[in-house]
């Protein structure tokens, strides 16, 4: 267990606490099994860039098994949780997100899907039982990674575009460069006198890859921003999964989908787990608004790149850097 000391507290950020919105409707709840989904899910990525799945498929013995490994690991004295880390790219970290000075009131593990990284990973981070957490990353990973897949194809179909699989082959690819993220947010008893404030567990952000796909324990923190600019607090459901457009996503639509600014604060009682996948397309894959998406004469509005690229331009930013700007199309004076 990460231990919060009085100066530990100073060094991390706080904010007022998000207001009740009541002029927000609510979160996008999709229905996977629906004959309406792919419609549903095209106008919330338009909308929000963000919604809840239900009847995903997933197995909830998949989920939780996954979650009581990782709160076994996180429950370990730190001297044996840092032997897992640094991530170097994988492994443990705390508090230190990214190398240019953001911090949270956070402990992950970040992880490839790569079934030999994962198990060569594993042997760190349960030297005991390494095969019980691998099977249960492995199990988790690969069934999320199909429903990912469907997710997106339902997309393109919604979106009128082919081939079918012209998103989840970046995904399926064999040089997909996906990760896996298990994040444990501490709860801390001492927010209780900080009145109207709340401390930064996870930074506000975008996710740079395509798509990424949340599930999390039925504790609040999650908070999304609106296209005016509120926050929002995500009521939590551990029993369905949270999809975010991601920045690629955003640049291969031409803008239409917007990739959702995110954050997450802390709980004064009680800890958050999530566990986050990453879904990124191969490192020389070029980013760039699909044609078979642009209008006769449209413009578009990034220029192309790489997801090297991109990638290596969003690690020497800070969170809530808009890491896009430097790939915008600017209008000529």
């Amino acid at each position: 267990m990460v231990v919060l000391s009085q100066n530990g507290r100073q060094q991390l950020p706080l904010i007022k606490a998000c207001k009740p919105n009541y002029g927000f409707t609510g979160i996008p709840v999709i229905d996977m099994t629906s004959p309406h989904a792919k419609a549903h899910m095209v106008e919330a990525c338009e909308e929000f860039g963000f919604f809840k799945l239900v009847n995903h498929g997933v197995p909830m013995e998949f989920m939780s098994r996954l979650e009581d490994e990782g709160i076994k690991f996180f429950s370990l004295p730190q001297s044996e949780k840092d032997l897992a880390g640094p991530p170097q790219p994988f492994g443990y970290g705390n508090r230190r997100i990214g190398p240019n000075g953001d911090v949270g009131w956070i402990e992950y593990l970040l992880l490839s899907t790569n079934p030999d990284s994962i198990s060569q990973i594993c042997s760190s981070i349960s030297p005991e039982n390494p095969e019980i957490f691998g099977s249960a990353v492995v199990d988790y990973v690969s069934s999320v990674k199909n429903m990912t897949y469907e997710v997106l194809e339902m997309i393109a179909e919604g979106l009128n575009i082919e081939p079918r699989n012209v998103l989840s082959r970046l995904l399926k690819d064999e040089e997909s460069d996906s990760c896996f993220r298990v994040n444990h947010y501490p709860p801390c008893p001492e927010l209780e006198a900080l009145r109207g404030r709340v401390l930064v567990g996870f930074g506000e952000h975008t996710d740079p890859q395509i798509i990424s796909v949340l599930r999390s324990n039925n504790t609040n923190g999650l908070e999304i921003c609106l296209k005016d600019g509120t926050w929002v607090s995500v009521p939590p459901d551990q029993d369905s999964f949270f999809i975010n457009v991601g920045d690629s996503l955003q640049v291969m639509t031409n803008g239409k989908f917007k990739s959702v600014k995110h954050r997450v604060v802390t709980e004064s009682r009680k800890a958050r787990v999530s566990m986050i996948y990453f879904g990124g397309p191969p490192l020389t894959e070029i980013i760039a608004p699909l044609p078979s998406l642009m209008k006769e004469g449209e413009e578009t509005l990034y220029k192309e790149f790489t997801w090297a690229d991109y990638k290596k331009s969003v690690y020497k930013s800070r969170l809530a850097d808009n890491r896009l700007g430097l790939f915008e199309k600017k209008e000529q004076p």
